[in-house]
């Protein structure tokens, strides 16, 4: 099964996302927009993994994800990989606590459970936007966003999610677990 771990911003949040976007749904030839369903932050990418490592694979990013506290983050930003023109991938920026040390531990919990990682690169947080096939100058569109800045939410829990291939993509939550309460100070 293919799977990989994630933040899912709440609905508010992800709201003022698809209004920003809403002017260029449809407007860009050859981009492609998934479903907002499908909307969620990339913690870690494991790929294909045998059904037999799933019961290791969630005891290890349990203890993983509850070594961390929750995180405060703002959508803020938007740009392209690999770049604004020639893009193949069009996404919003994450802002705030930084989730690189949570990314590691659920990327070092995976390789322990024996799922082999597809993403050994650290990356610049984001929320995937649309896609494109070939690459496509996105400027004007990067450029007529990059004012946006989302309200503040909070990254509360992280989810264990399989992917289902094939028109259209759909995701199944398989685990989710609590980040740590926050320290008071």
């Amino acid at each position: 099964m293919r799977l990989f771990a994630a933040l899912v911003p709440p609905g508010e949040v992800l709201d003022e996302i698809e209004r920003a976007v809403a002017p260029y749904v449809g407007q860009v030839q050859g981009l492609r927009w998934p479903d907002r369903e499908t909307w969620h932050i990339t913690l870690g990418f494991f790929g294909e993994v045998p059904e037999h490592v799933l019961p290791e694979l969630e005891v290890r990013l349990a203890r993983a994800v509850g070594r961390h506290s929750v995180m405060n983050l703002t959508f803020a930003g938007f740009g392209a990989f690999s770049s604004a023109r020639r893009a193949r991938v069009l996404w919003v920026g994450v802002t705030g606590d930084s989730m690189t040390r949570l990314a590691d531990s659920v990327k070092a919990g995976a390789r322990r459970a024996g799922a082999e990682q597809t993403d050994d690169k650290r990356s610049r947080p984001h929320l995937t936007l649309a896609r494109a096939r070939t690459e496509t100058d996105l400027r004007p569109v990067v450029e007529s966003l990059s004012g946006f800045s989302g309200s503040p939410w909070r990254a509360e829990q992280v989810r264990l999610v399989r992917s289902h291939m094939g028109p259209p993509v759909r995701y199944e939550s398989l685990a989710e677990w609590a980040l740590a309460p926050a320290e008071q100070s």
